[in-house]
């Protein structure tokens, strides 16, 4: 009988072996390799968010940002002497440092105790997860296996990531190209429920430099009035992108979109066009719909582009490749 157990416990170890080698992401992936990999990083997650809640949005951005160009393969953490890489590109230039750092301390942490085995790719997905959570979004299981990428270059980003002026068809468009569907493109906008951005990104909105014609119209009046005197001309600091729980990962986004209180001219139009506006107002209206919508969209998210099998590296820094 004991010989039966044992045999039995080896073809389960060739079973597991085998699916790994066959590069397919899996919610148990590190179970037998690094079983507490979830638990490690939520643990550094938690740590780095109590000391600056800049964390959540910062870390929830970088995943994205990082998806959309090599796909879900830690490229974006790769740093450059030559300032050539992913991450310096402009539009990455705005990521806050604390996003970097979260996923650095739970590599650091996750290498302590299982080292070579976890990637940083993977790492990111389940960091990302756990600032949801811990600012109060719903759980939900992450699928592991990623490889990191062996590339990083700056010159590669351009016209891979959504511009904050763009219409429902160009947002639609470029997530169509990763799988995603339109309803997925309203879901993870709706991540802007926290964080903020530089007023640079949506003054345009406010002030009409080559005319006298008022305002963006889909702008609720007084939030507009309320914009225009935190951002005044010539001036660039940070504005919540929601403004009535900004802290809080719940559907307070959507219901701003309804009330005009859209932040980036790419939020107000998710509601000012009436192809997408239904789910606007069903995720306004029904908090567990928008994080049922949300928790897929971040799957399929994280399936993007992701290197597996024998693809990529296990990075021992997630900042450099592997010499």
């Amino acid at each position: 009988m004991e010989a039966c157990k044992g045999l039995l416990l080896v073809l389960v170890l060739m079973v597991m072996q085998g699916r790994e080698s066959e590069g397919q992401l899996a919610e148990n992936f590190y179970s037998f390799t690094c079983p507490n990999v979830e638990f490690i990083v939520k643990q550094a997650v938690s740590t780095k968010l109590s000391q600056t809640p800049i964390t959540t949005p910062a870390t929830l951005r970088l995943f994205f940002h990082d998806c959309f160009v090599e796909g879900c393969d830690a490229s974006v953490m790769i740093a450059s002497a030559n300032g050539d890489a992913e991450k310096d590109f402009t539009d990455n230039l705005s990521l806050a440092g604390d996003g970097f750092d979260t996923v650095i301390k739970a590599k650091q942490a996750v290498e302590a105790l299982c080292p070579g085995v976890v990637s940083c790719a993977d790492i990111l997905a389940l960091a990302a997860r756990d600032c949801v959570v811990l600012a109060g979004g719903t759980a939900f299981s992450v699928e592991l296996g990623r490889r990191d990428g062996l590339v990083s270059q700056a010159s590669r980003v351009a016209g891979n990531l959504p511009e904050p002026n763009f219409n429902l068809d160009q947002l639609n468009t470029m997530f169509a190209k990763h799988n995603l569907s339109q309803t997925d493109v309203v879901a993870l906008s709706g991540a802007h429920t926290i964080g903020f951005s530089h007023c640079g990104r949506f003054s345009d909105r406010l002030y009409n430099f080559s005319s006298n014609s008022p305002v963006d119209p889909s702008l609720d009046p007084g939030y507009a009035k309320q914009l225009m005197g935190a951002c005044p001309i010539n001036a660039d600091p940070v504005i919540n992108l929601d403004p009535e729980t900004p802290d809080t990962f719940d559907n307070a986004y959507y219901r701003n979109l309804v009330a005009g209180k859209g932040l980036l001219s790419s939020d107000q139009v998710l509601f000012s066009d009436s192809a997408s506006q239904p789910t606007v107002i069903d995720f306004a209206n029904n908090p567990g719909n928008f994080n049922g919508a949300f928790i897929t969209a971040m799957r399929k998210l994280g399936r993007v582009g992701v290197k597996t099998g024998d693809q990529g590296e296990i990075r021992k820094d997630c900042t450099t490749f592997n010499s």
